[in-house]
């Protein structure tokens, strides 16, 4: 991460939470960093590595349909960086596009005795943008919107 341009860096700290948790569901984050045109052959093989992290836990055939989605928008993906880049530094990375978003965030600790963020407490996210896919809850807004003969708990 030494080597990232300045374009791409747009914090010296990390920010308090990722910014599409919970219930943010088509949360608008504008395009913020460095676009993947910008970066040299070899930041842009690893980025797609790293996006591939992420887009490789599900199925094979599952991830190699979002790799080939994520191939076809190369030229609008952004990389942004906030926080250090020591060994023990604390940081946040989003790469986003109009078919992928990922956070990946040192979080402050809640049960761990912390006033800052940790090495030791982590969240990632990989979400599709503005895609109705987290953070709502679908099975609720079901029973709301349609009619049952029994009653059901939620």
């Amino acid at each position: 991460m030494r080597s990232l341009p300045e374009k791409a860096i747009l914090a010296p700290e990390i920010p308090r939470d990722v910014f599409t948790s919970a219930f943010r569901d088509n949360f608008e984050l504008r395009y913020e960093g460095i676009s993947f045109p910008e970066l040299s052959m070899g930041q842009q093989e690893l980025l797609i590595n790293l996006i591939h992290e992420y887009v490789g836990n599900v199925r094979q055939g599952h991830a190699e349909v979002k790799m080939e989605e994520v191939r076809q928008h190369l030229d609008q993906t952004h990389f942004a960086w906030m926080g250090g880049f020591d060994d023990r530094s604390v940081f946040y990375y989003r790469i986003h596009s109009p078919v992928v978003l990922i956070e990946f965030d040192h979080q402050r600790g809640q049960a761990l005795e912390s006033d800052g963020p940790s090495r030791n407490h982590i969240h990632t996210v990989i979400r599709t943008p503005n895609g109705n896919d987290y953070g709502r809850d679908l099975l609720r807004q079901h029973y709301e919107q349609s009619a049952h003969s029994h009653a059901h708990f939620h």
